[in-house]
């Protein structure tokens, strides 16, 4: 069988089928089988309600394999970059540089998915027994695709294994970073996972979540067929006003929350927050086979600990609820340790033209690769569990 590389320039050309066989075909080992992310759904409601697109900095350039029937056997969610924005792995600091030199770092190729710093599939292969040739010609599209859009590099984030190795092989340089997560230790109850904390944690969080739900304050879950318009757009406004006080301006607009739950509301869960008949705060998860993906926060009413509430402690009692494996609440945020979550690396890999710039990103990634081992190390002594003198 003979491959054939193809360049999309948007999802509408791409049919949804054989995308998701391939997106969704990929997990091994303790991969997530279903990740919402890399759906035609989700992806296809990003550029559709126009959040992705040349105009945002973001142009699809989907990177994809197919036989001699034009049957998708890979592929790569792929954007051309004219910004760092939006990415939540910073390489402002090597663009900088590499413009001060007399570089141009933009274009680049970026393979992720907007907005999400989720680990998950990003060389969309199933499984099988041309799984890894198939990743090796998606990379070498991407390098092909790099030489001819003119661009500087190739960004590759939140990897899985599988890709992981598979950029490896092909000499891309690894970044490590570190995310916190909740494990699901089989716990019946949120009462069962407040037993394996150490007294005085366990004490702290049951005074938290009195305390966030003390003025009056009730918390629903809602999804499926049961997220309406209305839920939208009072999410809308906490995400509106937490994007705007944080970081400027939001990436998300109103459209693609109503495409989202046109398309995938199964695979949505809206945690929100009422007070007096009405809603004061909510949080947008994704659900998977496996996981549990908490995303976007907000609220118009300012109440303690109601944050650590809707976002941590609700997610946690849902994957309970579900038998999910684990939470994954987002980039950054080594307050979710005290709160029983784990520290976890992510890993991206990253391909760069120029040998000089290539060098010195080589170089200090090899120090920062260090330091985030260390410090994860460290943080992994300090989480709220029991040991066996408590």
């Amino acid at each position: 069988m003979s491959f054939q590389v193809k360049i999309a320039q948007g999802l509408k050309a791409v049919p949804a089928a054989q995308w998701d066989a391939c997106a969704l075909g990929t997990a091994s080992g303790d991969d997530d089988p279903f990740n919402p992310f890399v759906s035609h759904a989700f992806l296809s409601a990003l550029e559709d309600s126009g959040c992705v697109g040349a105009k945002t900095g973001w142009a699809p350039l989907h990177v994809l394999v197919e036989d001699e029937t034009e049957t998708i056997l890979g592929a790569a969610p792929c954007y051309l970059k004219s910004h760092s924005m939006g990415e939540y792995v910073f390489d402002h600091s090597w663009a900088d540089a590499y413009t001060r030199a007399g570089g141009r770092y933009y274009p680049k190729l970026q393979v992720a998915v907007p907005f999400t710093p989720a680990t998950g599939p990003r060389l969309l292969v199933p499984n099988g027994p041309r799984a890894a040739e198939i990743r090796s010609t998606l990379v070498a599209g991407l390098r092909a695709l790099r030489d001819q859009a003119g661009a500087s590099s190739i960004h590759a984030t939140f990897l899985q294994q599988d890709d992981l190795d598979a950029f490896a092989a092909q000499d891309f340089l690894r970044r490590d970073d570190q995310q916190f997560h909740w494990f699901n230790e089989g716990y019946g109850s949120f009462d069962d996972f407040l037993a394996a904390l150490a007294s005085r944690k366990r004490k702290a969080i049951r005074r938290e979540r009195r305390d966030a739900l003390g003025p009056g304050i009730t918390v629903e879950w809602v999804t499926g067929k049961d997220i309406t318009e209305a839920h939208w757009d009072a999410f809308f406004a906490f995400y509106m006003d937490t994007g705007s006080r944080k970081w400027g301006r939001p990436y998300l607009n109103r459209l693609f929350f109503s495409l989202i739950g046109e398309r995938m509301a199964e695979r949505v869960l809206l945690v929100m927050a009422k007070r007096e008949g009405r809603y004061i705060a909510g949080a947008i998860n994704f659900i998977g086979d496996r996981r549990l993906y908490g995303r976007n926060w907000g609220c118009i009413e300012d109440h303690p600990f109601l944050h650590f509430e809707v976002c941590y402690y609700q997610a946690m009692e849902f994957a309970i609820a579900r038998g999910l494996d684990r939470v994954e609440a987002g980039a950054q945020g080594e307050h979710k340790l005290a709160r029983g979550y784990r520290p976890v690396l992510t890993s991206s890999a990253h391909d760069i033209a120029d040998p000089g710039l290539r060098h010195a990103v080589e170089a200090y990634l090899d120090q920062e690769r260090r330091y985030v081992t260390e410090a994860a190390e460290e943080l992994a002594e300090a989480t709220p569990f029991r040991h066996a003198e408590d």
